[in-house]
């Protein structure tokens, strides 16, 4: 039993040190999509709030959310990250900031 946890050990690190590059980028994605699609819901879609925020709902929680109606900017931070999408135009909809 002990040698099969061990072996189990080994393949979870082995895929891990192979997967790293997206396990790394996996905490950004939340609080991406999450302004992303809420901009997009909110000012595009001209849902009211409080049906966006369900929308975006996710099972990971964010830590903090901005929803400045003035610069229709939604701000984001979840798992240690934060990303803010910003509303363009009727024709472009809306951007993540870089």
């Amino acid at each position: 039993m002990k040698r099969f946890l061990l072996l189990l050990l080994v393949a979870l690190l082995g895929w891990s040190f192979y997967e790293r590059e997206n396990l790394w980028a996996f905490p950004d994605i939340i609080s991406a999509y999450t302004a992303k699609e809420y901009c997009s819901c909110r000012y595009v879609m001209n849902n009211d709030a409080e049906y966006c925020r369900g929308y975006v709902q996710q099972w990971l929680p964010i830590s903090s959310f901005s929803d400045e109606a003035s610069s229709k900017t939604v701000s984001v931070s979840g798992m240690g990250r934060s990303n803010s999408a910003q509303w363009l135009s009727e024709r472009q909809g809306c951007r993540l900031n870089p």
